[in-house]
């Protein structure tokens, strides 16, 4: 069975692997409708509750995909959504927006496009760096009293920033990225959000793929990624081959070993993880029920050091506008 995790102190319980359902929208690349549904099913089959979506993940078509795929299966999932971002019709990005009536707007869309009444936690995906985050929360508040969203989240937030909502409503979990290849926020975020009784839903577990020899194709946003390109991505390969060794030795697949660390690491993770077809999904149930002894965290850490991992999360221009690496 799916083990399962308290999403904080004062959160749902959900399921320790939740299905991040992005790459369905186009951002790796084309994606096969008919497939990510079948994938989503099977997620839920398997005992996957948790559902990670945004109202920007291909212009509102994430959205509606997961609408239809949790048709007359809503009872069964949560949804977390994410909003704020704001995007041309070039799908270039124009910035965040968390002003208040902003927020009950994107709400509103998002209520829409994925057919049901409420969210089970709604989070807005950056920072707007020109509205305090207690007046963004405060308004998801409002939501929540009106019975619109279940549970505030929020997603790429410093120390400071998480104190500074938790004083306006409580927050339930913080999205990070946070796998072997990025444990920055583990020392800077983590020890507050432990504190405060916080969860986290940790994204980028496999740095998107990144850990298990994926490479970029056509129309894949991560060949603009630092990580994945020239000399970065032929260092960090190897690094990814140290991983494939260790998985080898314990008879399972590298995606496997790289999620068990991450929950493995805090009882307060829950693993965010992308896949696309059922046959990746298998990999991440798997790995939920997975235990690693201390010396194989150990091990695994050798191989891939925290220091070791070339190339920035994102690009310059993306990071300035992380709230979490200030």
């Amino acid at each position: 069975m799916m083990p399962t995790r308290s999403l904080g102190s004062t959160g749902p319980t959900v399921s320790a692997v939740a299905l991040g359902c992005m790459g369905m929208s186009g951002m790796y690349g084309a994606a096969d409708e008919a497939t990510s549904i079948a994938t989503i099913h099977a997620a839920i089959d398997a005992g996957i509750t948790l559902l990670d979506t945004g109202d920007f993940y291909g212009m509102g078509h994430n959205e509606r995909l997961v609408g239809r795929a949790i048709a007359g299966r809503r009872d069964a999932v949560q949804l977390s959504v994410k909003f704020g971002a704001l995007r041309g019709p070039d799908h270039s990005w124009l910035g965040v927006d968390g002003r208040p009536a902003a927020v009950k707007t994107f709400c509103a869309y998002s209520l829409d496009r994925l057919g049901v009444d409420h969210l089970d936690v709604y989070r807005i995906a950056r920072v707007d760096p020109n509205v305090p985050i207690e007046e963004t929360v405060g308004a998801i508040a409002d939501l929540v009293k009106a019975g619109y969203v279940r549970h505030i989240g929020l997603s790429e937030v410093g120390a400071d920033t998480v104190r500074r909502a938790a004083a306006e409503h409580p927050i339930v979990d913080v999205q990070l990225e946070f796998g072997l290849a990025s444990r920055r926020q583990e020392a800077t975020v983590f020890p507050t959000l432990a504190e405060l009784g916080i969860g986290v839903t940790a994204y980028g577990v496999l740095s998107r793929g990144l850990l298990t020899g994926s490479t970029p194709g056509r129309g894949d946003y991560r060949a603009a990624l630092p990580r994945f390109r020239g000399d970065n991505l032929a260092q960090n390969q190897a690094l990814a081959a140290s991983l494939a060794a260790r998985a080898a030795d314990r008879g399972v697949a590298p995606a496997q070993l790289a999620i068990a660390w991450a929950l493995a690491r805090h009882p307060y993770v829950v693993a965010l993880v992308g896949a696309r077809t059922p046959a990746q999904l298998a990999d991440l149930v798997a790995a939920a029920s997975l235990t690693l002894s201390d010396e194989e965290l150990s091990l695994l850490e050798a191989a891939v050091p925290a220091d070791a991992i070339a190339g920035s999360r994102y690009d310059p221009a993306q990071m300035r506008m992380l709230d979490s690496e200030r």
